[in-house]
């Protein structure tokens, strides 16, 4: 009996001391882990307050942390990864380029990956550039392949797969802004319809109720004012040269445009000559009547609003003060005349700049 309850005291001993012992493992194990959580990694020499990450769509937990660590946001620690596991947070981390804090406690860098709004970079588009220049733009900070964007703003299944008419190509289309994209937005297929979309909004809010949207297509309006968008070097006056451009199209004169002659002419380089003036091509508006095939560049919204609300006037003709203003005419004999006044400025500037005294009245 004695025996009994010996050996019993001894297994109650036992028992109770491991409890002990797994309580205070317990105890421990949270205590470091504890530690760890509210202790944020030591700071970089001169590193700056927040570090760009770069978290790739489908990366494991271990990949991410690598990448943190890499960075000097954490401890490449088997705490990050069990503390992840236990709050639930480490499926929710979500893929992005993201601006973190440095010096922060690793729970609490943890829980802004979850949260965090991806970082944002501008791209600016300026009006007036054609299909394979906004390309390039796009192309120079690694948002997509140049190629690939001129082959699907001219592919003519993509394009329909936006919601367009049939159109030979998205010249005029690709709206002119800036956009505010994150990394995860990648490619040509990407991009591209973020341009068409916002064309697509700015132009419902300016043709509701115009007038002329009702005598002209959408691609007439477009390429028209495009044909502005090239022309105007003043925004004043765009809604003057499309009221130019109105008159000549109601009369059947040729629009006589010298943008539409370079238009598809490859590498042209110097000043327009009379060859190419006669050059037959579906845009040359010295050598077609009225509108080219398409646009010849992507216009803003004033060139849009121009041929939307086009001037009331007279003027058949205009031509350049070389100040990027120009002097209209309701005749070819007045029109003639400042023709000849603008090339009689041009010669007498040319002269001024081989004897050094331009500018001198």
């Amino acid at each position: 009996m004695n025996g009994k309850i010996l050996r019993y005291g001894i297994v109650k001993r036992v028992v109770l001391g491991a409890t002990l012992f797994l309580f205070l493992a317990i105890g421990i194990f949270f205590a470091w882990l504890y530690s760890y959580l509210q202790t944020p990694a030591p700071p970089i020499l001169d590193s700056p307050s927040q570090v760009v990450v770069n978290i790739p769509r489908g990366a494991s937990f271990p990949r991410i942390q690598k990448i943190l660590a890499g960075a000097g946001l954490v401890n490449d620690d088997l705490r990050f990864a069990l503390m992840a596991r236990y709050l639930g947070l480490a499926r929710q981390v979500k893929a992005g380029e993201f601006a973190l804090p440095v010096e922060r406690r690793p729970v609490e860098l943890l829980r802004q990956l979850v949260v965090a709004k991806p970082v944002q970079h501008s791209v600016t588009v300026p009006e007036g550039l054609r299909i394979e220049e906004l390309a390039a733009i796009f192309a120079a900070d690694d948002w997509c392949d140049a190629e690939r964007f001129i082959s699907l703003a001219r592919d003519e299944v993509f394009i329909a797969s936006l919601g367009l008419a049939p159109l030979p190509s998205l010249e005029g289309y690709l709206y002119p802004d800036t956009y505010y994209l994150t990394r995860n937005i990648h490619g040509a297929e990407a991009i591209i319809p973020i341009l068409v979309h916002r064309f697509s909004v700015v132009w419902r809010r300016l043709v509701a109720g115009r007038e002329a949207a009702g005598e002209y297509s959408r691609l007439q309006l477009v390429t028209l004012a495009s044909l502005v968008e090239e022309e105007a070097r003043v925004a004043m006056e765009q809604p003057r040269i499309a009221g130019v451009f109105y008159n000549r199209l109601k009369r059947g004169i040729r629009l006589q445009s010298d943008p539409t002659v370079l238009y598809g002419l490859d590498e042209h380089q110097g000043p327009i000559t009379r060859t190419d003036l006669r050059r037959k091509t579906p845009y040359n508006t010295y050598s077609i009547p009225g509108l080219p095939r398409g646009p010849i560049c992507n216009p803003g919204e004033k060139a849009l609003q121009a041929v939307l609300q086009p001037e009331k006037n007279s003027y058949l003709y205009f031509v350049s003060n070389n100040d990027g203003t120009h002097v209209f005419s309701t005749n070819l004999r007045d029109h003639n005349r400042a023709v000849y006044n603008y090339r009689r400025k041009l010669k007498k500037e040319r002269d001024g700049e081989k004897t050094g005294q331009i500018g001198i009245n």
